[in-house]
């Protein structure tokens, strides 16, 4: 069925044409072992019984002391969850387990190079780990509770052993992906005044060891040119003993770990009783200009909250083998790789490399070969699968019961793909949507409850109550198929409790400008702008639509570039889309499109009108591109996701800037050949 929207629509709100998807029912062999099959969820956590509702989540957790106040109000929108309880997070995370699960795999570390075994970690040699490291940073390092410490890390078994280590002592850590450059690990060190970096010495990625000292150094000196000392460099050896960089150690100020462990061999730790409202750790976003932006999490409400998220969507049992493909330097690795499913005594799955090292069929053999049962990516990483090899996974005999996407909307085709082709048509989808700043999900089918449906993002999460505003606040009705700017109600366990060092700026970018009362301390008043844009549908799902900012005015019309990326990727041949505006004197702007295709097809002017054709059948005439642009390859993050900020400024013949730190910045250049 096609709905027709667009005319009729406020400047203030934005258009949208998407056509309605089919449902697909959960399997029942799902709902017969899932955690969550009591739809009454949504009546326990309904707003009449809001905040107390979130005591169940509270309670997957142990605590050294249950809480007075399960929600303080008091200094509006600085939530405080959970008043005086206590807890440590990473006795959650691993001592509490080893009763029921003391030799059972904590963390499977897949090394890339396929030579190398699989290295199992159980939870007592986790707690080992944990507790040596832990002594070392606060007799050696001086470590204390309250202090922060930069992390800087890639994917190894180390970099969670270190994050718990941290925890232990009630120090902040503040991981930053391993693909940033030094300048973004100085910013970061600087701004959380963090003064011992702890790093590695080399890793693989694409087939090749990278040295990531040299990072460390080249950081050290810009935070140092910028008038901030770090006095140590902690530094963990790939291969034990056998320092792998050849970027040499500054004698005084750089340490190899596995040499200082020897020291400590044996020590244990008490866990450090912290108060539930203590920070954990600190996230820095990408994206900004200026000073970074620290979003600052939580102890007792955030681990109670990707603990109850992580039972409920991705329907984690300690015997499952759970597999997120992400990386453990954003969010949802924090969340969803380490903290959460590992307070649920659940096996994670930790792979170093890239996922089409050597080959397309390497996530499939990974799954095959450790029995992964649960599979978490984001939809670049299925676009980029399902180009690179959209046949691989028939391949392999590995059976999920669940999938999630998380990170970005994912079009229907590439949903159709992956549940077709990478879950064999047996497993549940959860489509997610959150953020950094929220730390667990917002909006998501519960897996043995909803039916799934490509493209949508499902319902709020039990206890998240959204609200979609038109730019002048007005309220959209709810499943009017409406689109706005999509805000969040009310506080929720999760979400980030500042920006670290700047208070003014958290009120003012998520909470000022919808505030309707600024002397209320009353939650009501304070709704949470997301920043993005969404629909709700008849039937209570939401879609989102992209960034705000991502919405394109042509004429009048606010496209969101989603949706028109959606549209270009119902042709066979597409493999990724990416919309960009361009200024128009008589439009205001219009879209420009960037393509890559499929493997092996070339590029012709036939199927570029072909595209455009689809796009103005999807959507309408007002939203076919200008231009539509077949790309080699589109310009990308380590991560994977695609820069459109660079298309965007080739687009509109602006300087790109940095882009030596992308995954491949030679494919800037030949996008500027390519365009003339």
């Amino acid at each position: 069925m096609r709905r027709e929207r667009g005319e009729n629509v406020s400047e203030a709100e934005i258009a949208v044409h998407w056509q309605e998807e089919e449902y697909i029912h959960p399997p029942e062999e799902f709902i017969r072992q899932a955690n969550l099959t009591d739809g009454g969820i949504y009546q326990r956590f309904a707003p009449q019984r809001f905040p107390d509702c979130y005591v169940e989540y509270a309670e997957l957790l142990s605590w050294y002391r249950r809480w007075d106040t399960v929600l303080d109000t008091g200094r509006p929108p600085f939530w405080r969850w959970f008043v005086g309880g206590r807890l440590n997070a990473s006795y959650n995370c691993v001592d509490r387990h080893l009763p029921a699960f003391r030799n059972k795999a904590a963390i499977h570390f897949v090394p890339e190079p396929e030579d190398e075994p699989v290295r199992h970690l159980t939870y007592q040699e986790l707690l080992v780990k944990v507790n040596e490291l832990a002594a070392l940073l606060r007799d050696f390092a001086g470590l204390k509770r309250g202090d922060r410490v930069t992390l800087h890390m890639p994917m190894v078994p180390e970099l969670p052993i270190t994050m718990l280590a941290c925890a232990r002592l009630g120090v902040i850590h503040s991981q930053v992906f391993s693909g940033y450059s030094p300048k973004s690990v100085a910013e970061r060190m600087a701004d959380a005044e963090s003064s011992v970096l702890i790093t590695t010495d080399a890793y693989f990625r694409g087939g090749s060891m990278l040295d990531h000292k040299e990072k460390a150094d080249e950081a050290v000196e810009l935070a140092a040119a910028a008038g901030f000392t770090v006095e140590k460099v902690l530094i963990w050896e790939r291969y034990p003993g056998c320092y792998a960089s050849p970027t040499p150690l500054v004698e005084g100020r750089d340490y190899l770990l596995n040499e200082l462990l020897k020291e400590y061999r044996g020590r244990r730790v008490a866990p450090e009783e912290m108060n539930a409202e203590d920070p954990l750790f600190l996230m820095y976003t990408s994206g900004t200009t200026g000073r970074p932006k620290g979003c600052q999490h939580s102890t007792g409400g955030y681990l109670s909250y990707v603990a109850g998220t992580a039972r409920n969507v991705e329907d984690i049992h300690p015997q499952d083998v759970y597999w997120c493909m992400a990386d453990i330097g954003w969010i949802t690795g924090h969340s969803y790789i380490v903290y959460g499913p590992l307070a649920l005594g659940a096996s994670v799955v930790v792979y170093e490399g890239l996922p089409t090292w050597p080959d397309a069929g390497r996530p499939w053999r990974i799954a095959q070969e450790l029995d992964v049962n649960i599979f978490h990516t984001s939809p670049t990483a299925i676009r980029g699968l399902r180009r690179a090899g959209p046949d691989e996974p028939a391949k392999y005999d590995y059976h999920f019961k669940l999938m999630t996407t998380v990170g970005e909307a994912i079009e229907p085709e590439v949903w159709r793909w992956y549940y077709k082709v990478v879950g064999k048509g047996e497993a549940v989808i959860v489509d997610t949507w959150w953020q950094t700043e929220t730390g667990g999900f917002l909006t998501s089918t519960m897996p043995a409850l909803h039916d799934m449906k490509p493209g949508s993002s499902g319902p709020a999460m039990p206890g998240i109550y959204p609200v979609i505003l038109d730019d002048e606040g007005r309220e959209i009705p709810e499943r009017s198929n409406r689109a706005g700017n999509i805000c969040i109600s009310n506080p929720w366990p999760g979400g980030f409790q500042t920006i670290w060092r700047n208070p003014k700026r958290f009120v003012e970018q998520y909470y000022a400008r919808y505030c309707k009362n600024q002397d209320s301390r009353d939650w009501r008043d304070w709704p949470y702008l997301t920043g993005d844009g969404a629909t709700q549908g008849a039937d209570g799902y939401y879609r989102i639509l992209g960034r705000i900012d991502d919405v394109i005015n042509v004429a009048g019309h606010r496209l969101g570039s989603k949706e028109i990326e959606s549209a270009a990727l119902t042709i066979a041949e597409v493999a990724e889309a990416a919309v960009v505006p361009v200024a128009d004197e008589i439009k205001g702007k219009v879209p420009e499109l960037y393509i890559s295709l499929k493997p092996g097809l070339k590029a012709g002017s036939a199927l570029r009108q072909q595209i455009s054709e689809a796009i103005a059948a999807e959507i309408g005439p007002i939203a076919k591109p200008r231009r539509v642009i077949i790309v080699p390859d589109m310009p990308k993050t380590r991560s994977g996701k695609i820069m459109r900020r660079v298309l965007s400024a080739l687009s509109n013949g602006e300087p790109t800037g940095d882009v030596t730190t992308l995954a491949n910045p030679e494919v800037v250049e030949e996008i500027r050949r390519l365009m003339g």
